[in-house]
């Protein structure tokens, strides 16, 4: 095993054999949904869709998304993560080469793309929880951080940048039924490199009284929602975030590829280089993020960075040039991106180990709530209101809230109150060396100690 301390902060993680091979699976996993999502569009573009018919096939991602992604916190709390990740790939695998075929037989239809996106976010709403529970198992808490970013890196660089490319590339070369199969066999390589680690105990209460599994699954619900509405830091973000979300995702999914097509001409390849735009500025975010401390003020930064963040989409809808909008997005993704890793490394460092996936898994469902109904309207404003105007909400309404969050949420207080910089990294409990333990972090208090047992520092 490579010494860690040897190595520049950011790459600090790749130091664990099993780490390298779950970098691996996510990144086959993830150039496979970065070129989904360019296949996708554009067969549903080749088949004469509409924005209207886009907001279809986005529905039904985001909504078995939704549907899933509760059922998939429990399950990550109770179920070794990796076998869930394995069953995962599999589905997805499966569904995308019944795109293929589909495709390559020349009977798709807009319909098929749309069951089989609500299948791929059933998956998803599985993947997520068991991938964030899993991560503080197999690292130190002091390398979480770094986790999350070379995470926030792979993401936009391979699935908003190389994926699309390698879509546009095989679009090109043939057509959309090409890149399906190429993502079904990247399906394979991530089962694969999955199968080879290691199961990891599943650290749950040593002293919780077990149900009947159905009961015990509502009683895990319960748990994490009952968590999560009085934890304030918490429930503040992500009432934050289910706004910004139904602001931001309609227009980013639906309608960008319009405005592309439509405001510069472009097709699939522009497409393709906007998203790497956005991705490249991900991984720029990322990096920077991964190669330092977690912030003092960690939750006002994050906050102020996804609703400042948003500001370049208002001048997507106003440009009919191809480079300001790559600009624009790239800062988005810059911004954005950096934010997310601070807020993956939050909830692994403050939530405690044996409901993380619970939390994760509310984390996504209540974020994105509202992503179902963002995608079904943002097809029918952009017709109706014009691409311009419906750019401009989404870029300019998210700063007012990000700044009404900080205030009324009093967040300024919690983060000093509970800071994660400076030793904290060194005495927490999360982590590898903690794998088959029951404590919370030493951020925080657990919720069954005694009132009168001092707070570990």
């Amino acid at each position: 095993m490579t010494d860690a301390t040897t190595l520049p902060r950011a790459l600090r993680p790749f130091s664990s054999g099993q780490y390298r091979l779950l970098v691996a699976a996510l990144a086959a996993s993830l150039l496979s949904a970065g070129a989904w999502l360019v296949a996708s569009v554009w067969q549903v573009v080749e088949l004469g869709g509409s924005p209207i018919d886009l907001s279809y096939v986005a529905v039904g991602s985001s909504l078995g998304l939704v549907l899933a992604v509760l059922i998939g916190g429990v399950a990550a709390d109770r179920i070794p993560q990796r076998r869930i990740l394995i069953v995962v790939e599999i589905v997805r695998g499966l569904a995308f080469a019944v795109a293929a075929v589909l495709a390559a037989t020349g009977v798709i239809e807009v319909w098929h793309i749309a069951v089989l996106s609500f299948v791929l976010g059933l998956a998803d709403g599985f993947f997520y929880p068991a991938y964030s529970a899993w991560l503080p198992a197999i690292l130190p808490a002091g390398q979480l951080l770094a986790a999350n970013g070379i995470e926030g890196v792979l993401r936009p660089a391979v699935m908003q940048a190389a994926g699309p490319a390698l879509a546009s590339l095989l679009i090109a070369v043939q057509a959309p039924w090409l890149a399906f199969a190429a993502v079904a066999v990247l399906q394979v390589v991530a089962a694969v490199v999955l199968a080879v680690m290691r199961t990891t105990p599943v650290r749950r209460d040593l002293d919780e009284v077990r149900a009947h599994p159905v009961r015990q699954s509502f009683i895990d619900l319960r748990d994490g929602f009952a968590y999560l509405l009085r934890t304030r830091w918490l429930f503040a973000t992500l009432v934050f975030s289910i706004v910004l979300v139904f602001l931001i995702m309609g227009p980013i999914e639906v309608l960008l590829p319009f405005a592309v097509k439509d405001q510069t001409g472009g097709g699939a390849g522009a497409f393709a280089l906007a998203l790497g735009a956005f991705g490249l500025g991900g991984a720029v975010g990322s990096l920077t993020v991964a190669s330092l401390r977690l912030p003092r003020r960690y939750l006002t930064l994050m906050i102020l960075a996804w609703g400042v963040g948003c500001v370049p989409l208002a001048i997507i809808g106003l440009t009919s040039w191809l480079w300001v909008m790559v600009i624009a997005l790239f800062i988005v993704g810059v911004l954005f991106d950096g934010a997310q890793v601070v807020w993956g490394t939050l909830l692994q460092r403050r939530v405690p180990p044996s409901m993380l996936g619970r939390v994760s898994s509310l984390d996504f469902f209540v974020s994105l709530a509202l992503m179902p109904i963002s995608m079904a309207v943002a097809g029918p404003v952009g017709e109706a209101i014009g691409l311009a105007p419906a750019f401009l909400i989404a870029g300019l309404v998210p700063p007012f809230l990000a700044f009404a969050t900080l205030a009324l949420a009093r967040l300024k207080d919690d983060e000093l109150a509970h800071p994660l910089d400076g030793h904290a990294d060194v005495d927490a409990v999360t982590g590898a060396e903690a794998a088959a333990g029951f404590e919370a972090p030493a951020d925080e208090p657990h919720p069954r100690a005694p009132a009168d047992e001092p707070l570990r520092e």
